[in-house]
Parts: C-alpha cells; structure tokens; sequence
C-alpha cells in the first residue's frame, strides 16, 4: 500500500507544478486510501462537482476589485493603485499579468480531469446485483453520466477561456501520469484546441438535459449551454485574429495563433452552431426577456434567457465597490466612460453625431437608448431616492476622493436597494451565456457567409426591440451591417467581459484600446440649476500588437520549455 500512495503522491506533485498552483484537491482526499473512497461513493462524487464549478471566476471584482472593463475603452477603474491599471498603461508582461489565468484554469483542468476519470470508478453494486433496485441503479447511472458531462463542459469552458487569451494551449485530458515528462509538454495548435473545445461541447449536449430539472439546478450546465460554448468558440475562430496572423508577422509557429484552411466554413459552421441554439429555445424554454434591466437583478439565474451563469451565494461586495461615492459605504469602482456613453443612439436609431439626430446636448441622457439608462448611472439620474450629484462640488463628485473621474458610476449588476450600511445583502449571479448573444453571434456568422440573408436583420432587429429601439434600416450592405452588428454587442453586453476580446477578434484593439479613456467635466449653473458639460481626457491608454494574446506566464515556460512564448514577449 505504501507504494501505492507514494505513486499517487507523485502524481499530485507533477500536475502542482505544471499548475502552478497548490490546493487543486478537495480538501478530504490526502490518502490513496482516502481517495479510493471517495472517488468510489455515489453521495461524494455528487457533492465533489461543486468544486469543478467553483473555479468559474465572475466578473463582478475579480481584477484587484475592478471589473475587466476597466481595461477595455468601456470605463476606467477610480482607484489608480489597482493592479487593473496595469492594462491600461502598458506595463504588463509574462512575467506580471493582472489577468493571468493560466494556473487558475488549468487548475480546474486538472479537477474536470480528475473528476470524470473517478466516475468510472462509482460503486454502484449494492444496486445492481439487487432485482427489486433496478430503477434506482438505472437512474444513478443516469445522474453519474450528467455528472460527468457536466464536468467536461466546465473544462471545455476553462479551455475556451485560456484559449482566448493564448491561443493554442496544451490540452491536457488526463488526471496524471507518472510516466509523462512535463518539462517537455508542448501546446497544442488552435486549430487542434479550437476542435477539442466544440467536440466535447457536442459530446456534452448528447447527454445534458435541454433545461434544468429543478430550482435547485438552475445554473448547471445544460445542453444549451453546451451548444452556446460551441457557438461562441467558432465564432472566435472565424474572426480576423485568428485568421490573419500578420498583425504580429514572423512568428515562427502561426499555428500556435491563427487556424488555416476555407474561412467561409469555419463562418458557415459558426452560424450553424449559433442557429442550433436558437432551434433549442422552444424545448429548453429560451426567449429574450422582456425587460432588459431584469436580467441583471439578484433573480437573474431564472431569467428565461439565461443559458449559462455562475450562481453565486448572498453579498454585496459588489455594491460597495461600486455604490457612488456619495452613499454610505460607497466606494466608486467601476466608472462608465465617454466613449461608450456617445455610443448609444437617440431613441430613434440615429447616432447622436447624425444631423437629424433628437440629441440635445443640453439634456445629454435624455431621449437616448433605454439600455443607457439601464448600464450607467448618469448626473442627475434618480439612485436610492436621491439624484445621482456626479457634477464638481456634488455629493459624488469631484473633489471628493475617490469620486468617478469619468462623471459616471456603473448601474448594471448593481442592486439599488440594499442598505449597506445595515449590512443588507442579496444574491448576484454573473451571466456567462445568455440568448442575446447567441443572436448575434448568429447574425454576426451569417453575414460573413451569406450576406442579405434576411435572418441577419431579424434577429438583430429582435434584440434592439426588446431593448425599446426601433429596426435597423434595410438594405444594409455586408459592411455595413457587419458595423451595426458590432455596435449592438457593444451596447447589449457593455460590462459583460465581452469588449476587450471582441476588439480583440476583429483586429480593431490596436485603434480602440490605445485611443484615450475619456469622460465628462459637468458644472452645476447656480442661476438656474442646469448643468453644462465638457469632455475631458481621463486617461492616455497604450496597447501594442503584442496585446493581442497575452503572453505565456515566464513561470511556466521555466517548468515546460516546451512551451513556446506568444510573438512580442
């Protein structure tokens, strides 16, 4: 026996170190014996998914308090020391990244690999070997399958997550080898790692259930969360970065960066999968909800568009980072900025810039697309039963520390109602995949391949409608159309950790991320109490071509030399 647990042992040491990280294991397995019997009870292999699922990161307040948008053009982040800024002035590196995931996720790797291999090993035989038991053998068998289909969704999810920042990576599908030499793994292509992520998503979907079975498994992964991960990777795949890899040329390995072969099938393929999600809807019960404020409340996990999202427990964290400044406990946070303000439309579909636009410059907020409303909180914007003072000299706004230097705070996601200062609390459920996005990724697809397909302005038009605003004008030529597509995910999914890697696929990051973060300068008029409003430069923002894959952390390349860094690091 003895030898047996110094093998495990062995084991769990080489995969700490192609890990980079430390706790990977459930608590209660340190024994080969100990392991053994969990691995072989029905109750822990249950209990033990939950940790596969706990490596999921929200946005909430995962980079040093900040949300990810704070390193795109969508806001800046009122603490200057946060490690988020980093991003932004260009002072990141493989050995120093605030958003480096790598561990992290192949962490999970390592527990989805550790997990499935043990369902193999349930004991169910007090089950099976009894007649009068057959119904509830056939059934475990059942759960156990979920179970395990479950766990290769989440894998193949921390895959797509590594596989958006670094392109190709190693893929990893075993628990541990003591045989394997790690020093020597190498990553695999994205054309290898793009296939492995839709294949298991196909795999999963063949066994997932179509919509939870009970409230208690809202937030699982189903087989339309399954087909939503297919979508979304494809169309990565499709997409100018992973196409063209002469945004940084003479990289010795492209494969490791971009895929090869017709890129009008990998568009087809796109919408396909796209379009299998949206045949889903009437048995998985999908539909855009009514309300877009809705989908951003603490009841947000029932919401009939959600197909995947982190359901997490009671907090409010989140409000206090982002509360503005002026309310107790509130400390700021994540600030909208001016770029994304200018960018929703007056309510009749026009640009504000457009001469026949009904935006009033004196009455900015006013008049504007619902969802503006809806994500940010504006000067004079009604919050917990007083107006929002984001003016010089208000009670949120400059000089007070800490105040927004954009002249916004964040509204979407945020709770209003919670007394912070009572220590009130509510539940927050971050939205992984949701029925909106699959629209456009759809719409997105299949104007790339069959351009004036008349789905690609409906389901378009199907979004913008929920939201309160009018079709878009027909007759929209490819690029054009491509550019209102853009414009909608934009706004649709502004703080949902979707901007910084679409500027990223479409190859625009180079413009976009290195043009100014600006904001708004409001001044109060004592005469009258109206306000005036001036645009202002908050922030100088830098990204080189290098950025547009993150570098392979220097740690890790020091343990695999195998492992070769991304062009530019």
């Amino acid at each position: 026996m003895k030898s047996k647990i110094n093998k495990f042992l062995r084991v769990v040491l080489i995969l700490i170190l192609v890990t980079g990280c430390e706790d990977y294991l459930d608590p209660e397995v340190i024994t080969y014996e100990n392991y053994e019997q969990v691995t072989s009870s029905y109750n822990y292999t249950k209990q033990r998914l939950a940790s596969v699922y706990s490596v999921i990161q929200p946005g909430f307040t995962r980079l040093d308090g900040a949300m990810l948008a704070s390193a795109s053009d969508e806001a800046e982040h009122t603490n200057e020391a946060s490690d988020i800024q980093f991003l932004n002035t260009g002072s990141w590196n493989a050995y120093s990244n605030p958003d480096n995931v790598w561990a992290h996720y192949y962490r999970g790797i390592y527990k989805a690999n550790q997990y499935i291999v043990s369902t193999d090993s349930v004991d169910l035989d007090q089950y099976k070997l009894d007649p009068e038991k057959q119904e509830v053998y056939q059934l475990y068998l059942k759960e156990i399958a979920r179970w395990k289909s479950e766990a290769r969704f989440l894998r193949a999810y921390f895959y797509f997550e590594l596989i958006k920042r670094y392109g190709g990576v190693p893929i990893i599908t075993v628990a541990g080898s003591i045989d394997q030499d790690f020093s020597l793994v190498n990553r695999n292509s994205l054309e290898e790692c793009v296939r492995f992520v839709a294949d298991e998503c196909d795999a999963c979907a063949a066994v997932l259930p179509e919509r939870p079975a009970t409230l208690e498994d809202l937030g699982r992964a189903t087989k339309g969360a399954a087909l939503a991960l297919k979508s979304r990777i494809l169309l990565y795949a499709a997409s100018d970065l992973f196409n063209d890899p002469s945004w940084e040329s003479g990289f010795s390995a492209p494969e490791l960066i971009s895929v090869s072969g017709d890129r009008q099938v990998r568009w087809q393929e796109a919408a396909v999968a796209a379009k299998a999600v949206i045949d889903l809807s009437p048995a998985a019960r999908y539909k855009l909800t009514s309300n877009y404020s809705d989908l951003f409340g603490s009841e947000n996990y029932r919401d009939s568009e959600v197909i995947f999202c982190d359901r997490a427990g009671n907090s409010n964290d989140f409000e206090i980072a982002n509360f503005p400044v002026g309310y107790k406990l509130g400390n700021s946070g994540t600030t909208p900025s001016q770029n994304l303000v200018d960018a929703y439309e007056d309510r009749t579909g026009l640009p504000i810039t457009d001469p026949g636009s009904v935006y009033d410059p004196g009455d900015p907020y006013s008049n504007r697309d619902p969802r503006l409303k809806a994500t940010i909180l504006t000067n004079n914007s009604t919050f917990f039963n007083r107006p929002v003072e984001s003016f010089i000299g208000g009670l949120d706004g400059p000089p007070i520390a800490q105040a927004t230097r954009t002249g916004y705070y964040l509204n979407k996601y945020v709770n209003q109602g919670l007394e912070l200062e009572t220590g009130q609390t509510s539940v927050h459920s971050w939205i992984i995949l949701r029925l909106a996005e699959i629209y456009l990724n759809y719409a997105e697809a299949l104007n790339e391949y069959d351009p004036g397909n008349a789905d690609i302005e409906d389901y378009v038009n199907d979004v913008r409608n929920r939201a309160g605003m009018p079709d878009l004008t027909s007759g929209l030529s490819q690029d054009e159309m491509r550019e209102r597509i853009r414009h909608e995910r934009r706004i649709e999914l502004a703080f949902e950790e979707h901007r910084n890697w679409d500027v990223r696929r479409w190859v625009i990051a180079s413009d976009v991320l290195s043009s100014p973060l600006e904001g708004i300068q409001i001044t109060r008029n004592p005469a009258d109490s109206t306000f005036s409003y001036q645009n202002i430069i908050v922030e100088n923002r830098v990204f080189r071509n290098e950025m547009y894959l993150y570098p392979i952390p220097q740690s890790e390349i020091a343990i695999a030399a195998g492992l070769m860094q991304n062009p530019g690091w």
